[in-house]
């Protein structure tokens, strides 16, 4: 499976009372795919898996793909701590649909390259579906380091990356010596360098809300190669990615700003707490800034 352009990871839109609102899930899913992103992923840490119950789940990866009605491909996340519950949720995305998995490292376990490479292998055995691996050090506490990369790179499913470490080496590292795994931007304040080296798809959680500069900024660097125009554009992203990571609050953030856009998505899960009144402002403002600054660039291109 060839991964092209942007990767929206979910939100999972809330009732009040913290159930899930599916109605507004399906609007989510119209609004992605009527603005033009490539592909969306249920599952992913920006639609609060780890807090949704293995039923919820299921359900969400159904409604999706009864959504989605073959528009765009499907990811579904495969993240649990345990691997049989991994290999459970990619049994269920096949029976689903399911274009592709995304495979990240189990938390809090620990486990050596060895042991993630084999918890892998243990999903694509149960699923055998493309797969789109997640290296994110910063939630998992290890890297999928080279012995992992060397175990599953020779099966040509595992044929992505999603590198969220913020390691310039990683992202040298990955596109010198493992150019047969598609290399998917995960870090979004690294974007610009991403495509520099060759990274031809982005999983943006920003693109929830912002989808029109995510794109805009994808365009420019990845297919048009114009890295003038996309520094430009990733300049006016910053303030947003600098918001985005504001006192731990990415995922109260994506999920205001898809909010603003017109689409209640309500609270966060517990323990998480929504933005506070200030914060709210603050990204709205930013919103702002950045919509006007895209169309600016756009207009002028």
């Amino acid at each position: 499976m060839q991964f092209e352009g942007i990767y929206t990871p979910l939100v999972t839109p809330h009732t009040p009372d913290f159930g899930i609102d599916r109605d507004r899930f399906a609007e989510v899913i119209e609004y992605l795919i009527g603005k033009g992103v490539n592909g969306l992923i249920v599952a992913g840490t920006t639609g609060e898996y780890y807090a949704q119950t293995a039923e919820e789940r299921v359900d969400l990866m159904r409604q999706a793909k009864d959504v989605i009605g073959g528009r765009v491909p499907l990811i579904v996340g495969t993240g649990a701590i345990r691997t049989e519950d991994s290999i459970m949720y990619a049994e269920a995305a096949k029976e689903t649909g399911a274009d592709a998995l995304l495979v990240t490292t189990p938390p809090y376990a620990y486990p050596t390259g060895r042991e993630i490479a084999l918890h892998a292998l243990a999903i694509d055995r149960a699923a055998n579906l493309p797969v789109m691996l997640y290296n994110y050090p910063g939630r998992m506490s290890v890297n999928m380091d080279e012995e992992t990369l060397d175990l599953l790179s020779g099966n040509a499913n595992f044929c992505a990356i999603k590198e969220s470490s913020g390691s310039p080496d990683r992202l040298h590292m990955l596109a010198l010596d493992y150019p047969q795994i598609q290399l998917s931007c995960g870090m979004d304040d690294q974007a610009l360098e991403f495509f520099a080296w060759g990274a031809r798809s982005w999983v943006c959680a920003g693109s929830n809300f912002a989808p029109e500069a995510h794109i805009a900024l994808y365009r420019a660097s990845a297919v048009e190669k114009d890295f003038d125009k996309g520094r430009r554009i990733m300049s006016a992203m910053m303030p947003l990615m600098r918001v985005l990571e504001q006192g731990g609050k990415f995922v109260q953030c994506i999920k205001h700003g898809t909010t603003l856009r017109g689409i209640d998505c309500g609270p966060p899960r517990l323990p998480l707490q929504p933005l506070d009144d200030r914060e709210g402002q603050e990204l709205a403002q930013v919103v702002q800034t950045l919509d006007a600054a895209i169309a600016d660039i756009e207009r002028s291109a």
